[in-house]
């Protein structure tokens, strides 16, 4: 029998939303297990902050900006990444926004193309330059990290939720799509975790009080309880699992 393999030495990966949050500690992880990291978010200076924790750990991470949501810089970074890198093999798609959190009969055209732009429609063309780059270097794995939101929206979340849920669709898409040519897509579907992008809940005792009893642990999560989740999807230890939703979300869920 084989022994379960979680290294990543030699693989390149890319984090976008990297500077923070859920984004950092997968990058971390990932570096922790051999994978050179390229971070990918706005703003450069907290990529740098990551890189050097990174390095301080023994890993290898670079510093690439980009805003997600602009598809010439999406076309841009995957040119460089070629070019420095010569390969991809490992695409995690992080990066999202929730710009407004009300009813959405409140919401504007605005609002709605913003949350499209990063969470649904820079992921997408991500993974179908990424996944071209990989084809190339025989194959690869992709994680979108979605939300339990897009399988039941949370109040005063809907548009973020209605991108989430296409984030899955695409997943599942992506991942029939990819399979032959030795790539696999999964999505991974955290629940309430203690980030920057969750203060709107964090910081509002009733709503946090309300979102936590639906947690059967009765807690939220740490952004390292996520990151394992998708150790394994990119990992070795995954070979026959493509098209899958991992939830790691303390039970809510059920």
């Amino acid at each position: 029998m084989e022994k379960i393999d979680f290294r990543l030495d030699g693989k390149t990966a890319l984090i976008t939303g990297a500077s923070r949050g859920i984004g950092e500690a997968i990058a971390v992880t990932l570096a922790d297990y051999g994978a050179q990291v390229i971070l990918v978010s706005r703003k450069e200076d907290a990529l740098k902050n990551v890189a050097e924790k990174i390095a301080s750990r023994g890993g290898k991470a670079s510093v690439l900006p980009c805003h997600v949501g602009k598809l010439d810089q999406i076309e841009g970074l995957i040119a460089t990444i070629k070019d420095r890198f010569g390969r991809l093999d490992i695409l995690i798609n992080n990066a999202a926004t929730n710009p407004y959190f009300g009813e959405m009969i409140g919401a504007d055209e605005g609002v709605w193309d913003k949350t499209f732009d990063v969470n649904l429609k820079g992921p997408f063309f991500l993974v179908k330059h990424a996944a071209q780059l990989m084809i190339e270097g025989g194959g690869g794995s992709i994680v979108n990290v979605s939300s339990i939101n897009g399988v039941k929206p949370a109040p005063f979340q809907g548009i973020y939720s209605i991108t989430k849920a296409g984030l899955i669709s695409m997943t599942q898409a992506f991942a029939k799509e990819l399979a032959t040519r030795n790539i696999r897509v999964n999505a991974l579907l955290p629940g309430l975790v203690e980030t920057d992008f969750s203060k709107a809940i964090m910081e509002n005792e009733m709503i946090y009080d309300y979102a936590v009893k639906m947690i059967p642990m009765g807690r939220h999560a740490q952004p390292m309880e996520i990151a394992g989740a998708v150790l394994y999807l990119v990992s070795d230890a995954a070979p026959f699992t493509t098209g899958a939703c991992l939830v790691v979300d303390g039970g809510a869920l059920t």
